[in-house]
């Protein structure tokens, strides 16, 4: 199923598709990709921030075994197009923190699906990136997936402004030609192996397959998360008026 654009139609037509990819992510993982005292959850409260799409909470403690915990755990590394690293030292903050549990567990990593809302203006758009940096100094991995194009206010697009947060816009990135969607999985750093925050970025156009990313449990282990076929099974469903609507940017007869 090729990606559509979805800025073609009405935030709130979006709004709905958005709301359905997240559970059909939210299942694929529950059901069976996340290894054993995982669960993806919907919307959930971490630390005080509020994630725009899933987290991933672990209900036991432990260290991950990728050849025993269950589910689809990895530790190869991915092979995305860009590959990046920081290098200040903004990891220092983290040993001041605490970090607030939920009953079910501490939350490892969340996953946003990015909304219109996050770029209608410079303040959003800023609102959202410092949101995803507070996740990543607070050790927790996050995957952002952004189905929009760039606007004045992300010209690079979402990561470039996450990363310009990061490193204080010093890490050159520019989208390929006829590709301005971007994928982007975080690892938060390490501070006693004296690792930065990494991040692993793939870029997709309309008319593309996505490609499955990675959702890090830990900063070694990850679990693939398959957007394609999570976004296949919600536009399947979708009403047909709305999906000719997108296709066409009208309705039938108009």
């Amino acid at each position: 199923m090729p990606m559509h654009d979805w800025s073609r139609v009405d935030a709130n037509v979006y709004h709905d598709f958005h709301q359905a990819w997240t559970i059909s992510i939210r299942n694929a993982l529950n059901a069976g990709l996340l290894p054993t005292g995982y669960s993806a959850l919907v919307e959930q409260h971490a630390m005080g921030l509020v994630p725009d799409g899933l987290a991933l909470q672990r209900r036991t403690n432990g260290t991950l075994d990728s050849k025993r915990s269950g589910g689809l755990l990895t530790l190869d590394v991915p092979k995305t197009r860009f590959v990046f690293e920081t290098k200040r030292g903004l990891l220092s903050r983290r040993a001041s923190r605490i970090a607030i549990r939920h009953r079910m567990g501490e939350v490892v990593c969340v996953i946003e699906i990015v909304s219109p809302g996050n770029k209608d203006s410079r303040a959003s758009l800023r609102s959202f990136a410092e949101k995803t940096c507070e996740f990543l100094e607070a050790g927790v991995n996050v995957l952002v997936v952004d189905p929009f194009p760039p606007t004045s206010r992300d010209p690079r697009g979402m990561h470039k402004a996450i990363w310009d947060v990061l490193e204080g816009e010093e890490e050159p990135f520019e989208l390929p030609a006829g590709q301005p969607l971007t994928l982007a999985a975080y690892v938060a750093g390490d501070i006693v192996a004296g690792r930065g925050i990494r991040a692993y970025v793939e870029t997709v156009g309309f008319g593309h397959v996505l490609p499955d990313m990675p959702a890090y449990l830990d900063a070694d282990h990850h679990v693939a998360v398959p957007l394609e076929s999570t976004y296949q099974t919600t536009w399947e469903t979708c009403p047909a008026d709305m999906r000719y609507l997108v296709e066409h940017g009208k309705l039938p007869g108009e």
